[in-house]
């Protein structure tokens, strides 16, 4: 995906703007020294030939786009590598992605990778396509073209409890059988772990309580359940199963532990919490940098910076460094109470100590420079980003981007928008989202909006449906219903079906305009007329007179709806 210059613009809609909107394959080799022909691992696949197909994918994925006849022109360089990297690539389009996966198995000697149908699998479950992945499942299992492994359970475990359908979820686990596959207690130990990470811990121990005795069962799967009710803040019921867990004799280890202890804070009982602490040692079990991150994090939670730092010395003492995680819940702390140069601190000691700050890490200090609009230390930190080699994220962009056209700085956020390439960054519809409702809100930038808007466009990624609202809003509040006209032209002209789609929206009259047209004509006529006399200028050819009651109507619509006239 190339990101466009702002320099290139449209000649058609600048001229527009500038009169209305002046400022007010593999190969396989021979080696001579052996007597067996060998093929060499296949070549990663053209970068080039994966956004290929990738914006083919997204431009086709709706159920009546004729994806495989753009696909076509491309069999010949089909391999199982290219495959599995665009599927990687497009796994929230899971219709297009599943459509690509079958167009693929019909070339004529092409087979897909192990891998391939793994990846495929937790697309269709990520994109909610039950029927057709239970359906893909049995064609595997009856074709035998793959061994159905217990992994491929774990990602419908995973699915499931995303999409909040923990039921679902177990009765995959009981369907093993039919596919050749007994459950392990590894297998019951996912399902735990999946239903749990998503707060369904209820159906999990429920499901837990029924299936134990079928089990050899450790102390793993109670840590897991441990952590689960300490995660919907019920330690009472995390007290039960570590009694139980030592009634069966399970060896009690340092994650079981600390998924009490972790259950216990988030109950809000730190004190009981601490006295659990220090019943480890006396049980030959010694705490570990997750132990004591754990009372980091309640601290941090408690707003107790002083016990904070107090652990942190502590862990110095034992030489055991806190992960990257619980430093970030510390300099966000920090950064709420308004200590930004002690969380800077904190990021330098990160570096020193080895454990490299990620993006969440410089996003919380970025929070606090935006919130209190310091733009220089904004793009200070920014810059400190690139030289620290961590690459900023989308939420690191927008907030920037937010703040420097917020306070009018539009010439600063130019310059960020365009560094993005060099640090690896391609804007998604969000980020492109942030610059054009900023811009449309702020005078004379309505011809910068559209700009991006039509960058974007070009770029084959879909507008939010409010972006193109208020895009044609703002323009139709200025009177320049020729520029809506033309970009829904460009709209229609791309190569993305989902924009194609989108261009009657920026057409659509709204329902206020359409009741100033139902009025009689006579009532508005004169106003209508005066309005005209205003928004159009002196070198505009056509009068008043040469406009339609659409004109009228959508003018007078719009400037009351600014007004807040309800007619």
């Amino acid at each position: 995906m190339s990101l466009r210059s702002l320099n290139s613009k449209p000649k058609t809609l600048h001229s527009i703007f500038h009169s209305l909107l002046s400022p007010p394959k593999p190969n396989t080799h021979y080696n001579p020294f052996s007597s067996l022909t060998y093929q060499n691992p296949p070549p990663p696949p053209s970068p080039h030939l994966v956004n290929e197909i990738s914006r083919i994918l997204s431009d086709h994925r709706n159920p009546h786009h004729d994806l495989e006849h753009s696909l076509n022109p491309l069999c010949t360089q089909i391999s199982t590598n290219l495959v599995e990297q665009v599927l990687k690539r497009c796994k929230n389009l899971g219709l297009s992605a599943h459509r690509f996966f079958l167009w693929a198995k019909t070339i004529p000697g092409f087979q897909h990778s192990f891998e391939s149908y793994h990846i495929l699998i937790e697309i269709l479950g990520s994109s909610k396509q039950y029927a057709v992945l239970w359906d893909f499942l049995i064609e595997v299992r009856e074709s035998k073209c793959i061994e159905i492994v217990p992994e491929v359970f774990w990602l419908i475990f995973r699915v499931y409890s995303r999409a909040n359908l923990p039921r679902d979820a177990i009765r995959a686990f009981n369907r093993m059988v039919e596919f050749g596959i007994k459950p392990s207690v590894l297998d019951l130990d996912q399902l735990m772990y999946t239903l749990c990470k998503r707060k369904h811990v209820k159906y999990a121990h429920e499901f837990f309580d029924k299936v134990k005795s079928g089990f050899e069962l450790n102390a793993k799967i109670y840590s897991i359940l441990m952590r689960g009710w300490g995660d919907v803040g019920d330690s009472d019921e995390a007290r039960k199963l570590f009694d139980e867990m030592t009634e069966r004799g399970c060896l009690v280890d340092v994650p079981a532990y600390n998924s009490y202890l972790e259950a216990l804070c988030k109950g809000g009982k730190v004190d009981e919490a601490y006295k659990v602490f220090r019943e480890m040692g006396s049980n030959g079990t010694d705490p570990d940098a997750c132990t004591y991150s754990i009372f980091i994090r309640a601290y941090c939670e408690a707003n107790d910076i002083h016990s904070v730092f107090r652990v942190l010395d502590r862990m110095k003492r034992y030489n055991l460094l806190p992960n990257v995680y619980s430093y970030n819940c510390i300099i966000k702390k920090l950064c709420k109470n308004d200590k930004v140069e002690e969380a800077y601190q904190l990021l330098d000691e990160m570096i020193e100590r080895g454990v490299m700050p990620d993006a969440w890490s410089y996003n919380a200090i970025q929070a606090h420079h935006c919130d209190h609009c310091e733009v220089n230390r904004a793009l200070m930190l920014l810059s400190r980003m690139k030289k620290d080699n961590c690459k900023p994220d989308r939420h690191t962009y927008n907030m920037v981007l937010k703040l420097l056209i917020r306070i009018g700085r539009f010439d600063r956020a130019t310059e960020v928008w365009e560094s993005m390439g060099e640090m690896g960054f391609y804007p998604s519809v969000s980020t492109y989202s942030v610059m054009i409702h900023g811009l449309c809100k702020k005078k004379h930038k309505l011809e910068e909006a559209c700009k991006y808007f039509e960058i974007m466009i070009d770029e084959g990624i879909p507008p939010y449906s409010s972006t193109v609202e208020m895009l044609r809003n703002r323009l139709r509040g200025l009177g320049l219903l020729e520029h809506t006209e033309i970009l829904a032209s460009k709209m229609e002209q791309s190569t993305s079906c989902s924009i194609q789609e989108m261009a009657n929206l920026m057409r659509e009259v709204s329902i206020l305009t359409m009741k100033v047209i139902d009025k009689p004509k006579a009532e508005y006529l004169g106003l209508a007329r005066r309005i005209c006399m205003q928004q159009l200028p002196e070198s505009e050819e056509s009068s008043p007179d040469e406009l339609s009651d659409i004109d009228i109507g959508i003018m007078i619509g719009e400037i009351l709806k600014r007004l807040w006239v309800s007619i």
